[in-house]
């Protein structure tokens, strides 16, 4: 968004370790649930850049963001079937009950690491600057996060765990690869114990090849419900005496990892209206269109197991002409051992095919 606009030199990473959010958005989409969207986090990155610039920090510029989570309580009921916790809300002012609102809320302790970049016509070089300067720019800028929401929670203080690092940092990447490789491997430790949340489309797209090859008319739909669940499946073994024996297994690889459905962005159900054009709007100065969102698959995956800070990170992708705004994880999978099943296959290039969903899709479905 903004980095299109300038033309940046110097790369650096903002780490903002053991953020306490309260209360944050459970709900990421109209079907899942868990976690915020990582859209929200985008979101975030360029209310924080609003917010820099109102506090006269005009030279730094947000490309990129990843978010670690450390622990989070998710705010449902006991029990098998679980139920969001829900507020009673105080009377109204003739006395009658206030109506409940269903939301659902989740508590987090969460690490956000941005990249970031100086314009070139910048007249300051914050991330040329020496390490006091640089630090105490990265606890200003910690300092206005805790006055923002995250995916709607608020942003609390904590006594931080033995062990916890939660002081802030400004890093200046390295030109060099394996130095850079080496910087990497020193924040990851700052991030454990933890998991990152990256997307897996190539996943998406390979199960759908899979399904298509039994079924033809198996949709994109039916390749992300199929990834979202264990499909525990019967076959017959053969027995010694001559007899058989049902044997129950299910479809997920040993080493197919902590996969989850996640919403990554929207579509577009309309065409881009003018300013001022659509009635009750809530900002009247900005173009307006409505969207939907889109679906892929995502997986947790500890820092540890990752060789490349790119890993980490979110973008946004805007494609307006496509009607398509969505989030792009920059991670890839390591390469499979040789023994392993078919689907933790490494992504191909058409791997980045669009494989998200639509509410549309899924309502024809149903």
């Amino acid at each position: 968004m903004t980095q299109a606009l300038h033309a940046l030199t110097n790369k650096g990473l903002l780490v903002l370790p053991h953020v306490r959010v309260q209360n944050a958005n459970a709900i990421s989409s109209p079907l899942t649930h868990g976690f915020p969207s990582i859209t929200a986090f985008l979101g975030l990155q360029w209310a924080l850049e609003r917010k820099l610039v109102d506090a006269g920090i005009d030279s730094l510029f947000f490309e990129k963001v990843g978010v670690v989570c450390h622990w989070h309580e998710e705010q449902v009921s006991d029990g098998f079937v679980k139920t969001f916790r829900l507020t009673r809300n105080p009377v109204d002012k003739d006395g009658s009950t206030a109506a409940i609102v269903e939301e659902g809320r989740i508590h987090l302790d969460i690490s956000l690491v941005f990249q970031v970049g100086v314009a070139e016509d910048a007249a300051e070089n914050p991330l040329g600057a020496d390490l006091a300067v640089r630090q105490a720019l990265a606890w200003k800028i910690r300092d206005l996060l805790s006055t923002m929401r995250i995916a709607g929670g608020s942003v609390i203080h904590h006594k931080p765990q033995p062990g916890q690092f939660i002081t802030p940092s400004l890093i200046l990447m390295d030109a060099d690869a394996q130095k850079r490789a080496e910087q990497f491997r020193l924040l990851r430790r700052r991030l454990l114990p933890g998991f990152a949340l990256v997307g897996r489309d190539d996943l998406l797209a390979q199960r759908l090849t899979q399904l298509q090859a039994q079924d033809a008319n198996a949709t994109t739909l039916d390749a992300w419900l199929d990834l979202a669940r264990f499909n525990w499946r019967s076959h017959e073994k053969p027995l010694a005496d001559g007899k058989t024996k049902i044997v129950w297994s299910h479809d997920r690889p040993k080493d197919a990892g902590w996969l989850v459905p996640i919403p990554v962005g929207y579509g577009a159900l309309s065409e881009l209206y003018e300013p001022g054009q659509v009635a009750n709007a809530r900002d009247g100065e900005t173009p307006l269109r409505f969207v939907e969102s889109l679906y892929s698959v995502g997986q947790w995956v500890s820092p540890h197991r990752m060789d490349n800070i790119s890993d980490l990170l979110w973008w946004a992708d805007s494609q307006p002409e496509r009607g398509l705004y969505r989030a792009r994880s920059s991670y890839v999978p390591p390469e499979p051992e040789p023994d392993a099943p078919e689907t933790a296959h490494a992504p191909d290039d058409n791997g980045e095919s669009e494989s998200s969903l639509t509410n549309a899709a899924t309502a024809a479905s149903h």
